[in-house]
């Protein structure tokens, strides 16, 4: 998979040499294929040890469901779990445009929240209880062997996050190029000391993290990495850090826009002016960045055109027998407002004056 392509690449999928039908796993069991199909099609009936021997059978062969065949079999349900973090204005701005794209195509969501007490797997699971067709999961960190194994059962789209070869199609934006235009960006208005606020070690962060890295070497900075993570608390908290300095950064980027809201709630709360001390930025463009009394300078990750993007991938799987794996990388826009201005004067004796 190409990280850095602002294009569609395709990814080949490894088919078995010769093709696995339902007959062969129940002769191997020993079991009918009625009752094969039945586990496949999770209906009540076989017993929990039948279930669990069917499906390792179906592993250690390589089984590969026919989707096509199985839709056309079925009662269709036209239903798509879409994963996302209720506390994440991001992500309730995703599910908007979602709904809106699978209803244009004639599907509904069906929304797993994932909460402190509701996991990622718990969500995942669930959705596939109401017999959603396919999942669109939003920021996923789940293990790629675990979303490789859930694209061999439906089709499943990762929005926003970089996965390497796998079943699973992936929409999202070039992160990495997304921090680096904020760096460049504060470059052009003087800055020098510019602070990452990260986002964690997951995937996303981790990938903002070496955008930012990148970019400050590329200008011959140094690297500065708060550590963090998606919480308005993280900015709280690294706030507190960055004051116990002897010297403030002149700019800090955050990982995403809930750390920065915190961070300058927190550094205005102790009189430090934004942007005239330390300019601030952003990641999302949410729409708590947009907010007047925030105005928030941000990176904007498309939102629309990812969701569409993602509806579309399921639907070609699931109405137009599209098999191979793909993935989408679109292009972060930077949106500047009034939290980034030019870097303050040097203070006579400061580390900026003397270095």
């Amino acid at each position: 998979m190409r990280s850095d392509d602002d294009s569609r690449s395709g990814g080949s999928v490894q088919m078995p040499r010769q093709a696995v039908t339902m007959q062969d796993i129940a002769d191997r069991v020993g079991v009918s294929k009625a009752l094969v199909s039945m586990v496949f099609r999770r209906v009540a009936g076989p017993s929990a040890e039948t279930r669990k021997r069917v499906l390792e059978v179906a592993d250690e062969l390589g089984y590969r469901p026919n989707r096509t065949a199985a839709l056309m079999s079925l009662r269709r349900t036209h239903l798509v779990g879409v994963m996302a973090d209720i506390r994440n204005s991001f992500h309730a701005e995703m599910v908007e445009y979602l709904v809106a794209a699978a209803d244009e195509n004639g599907y509904e969501v069906v929304l797993g929240a994932l909460t402190p007490t509701h996991a990622e797997q718990k969500v995942v699971d669930t959705l596939l209880d109401f017999r959603c067709e396919a999942l669109i999961l939003l920021g996923t960190e789940l293990d790629t062997d675990v979303l490789d194994a859930l694209g061999e059962r439906l089709p499943v789209v990762v929005v926003g996050r970089r996965v390497g070869d796998s079943s699973v199609d992936v929409v999202r934006t070039a992160d990495g190029k997304g921090i680096g235009t904020v760096v460049d960006h504060l470059v052009e208005l003087g800055h020098r000391q510019i602070t990452h606020l990260s986002g964690g070690a997951g995937t996303i962060a981790a990938d903002r993290r070496s955008g930012y890295s990148r970019a400050m070497r590329r200008h011959g900075l140094d690297v500065d990495v708060v550590e963090g993570d998606f919480t308005d608390n993280a900015g709280t908290v690294a706030a507190h850090t960055l004051l116990e300095r002897s010297q403030l950064p002149t700019a800090v980027i955050a990982a995403n826009d809930r750390s920065a809201i915190g961070l300058i709630s927190e550094l205005r709360s102790r009189g430090v002016r934004i942007p005239e001390d330390v300019s601030v930025a952003g990641y999302d463009d949410s729409l708590l960045a947009q907010l007047a009394h925030i105005d928030l300078t941000s990176v904007n990750q498309q939102p629309r055109e990812q969701a569409a993007t993602a509806v579309d991938a399921v639907i070609e799987r699931l109405d137009r027998g599209r098999i191979e794996s793909i993935a989408t990388v679109l292009r972060p826009r930077l949106v500047t407002r009034r939290t980034t201005g030019p870097a303050p004067a040097p203070v006579e004796g400061s580390r900026s004056d003397v270095s």
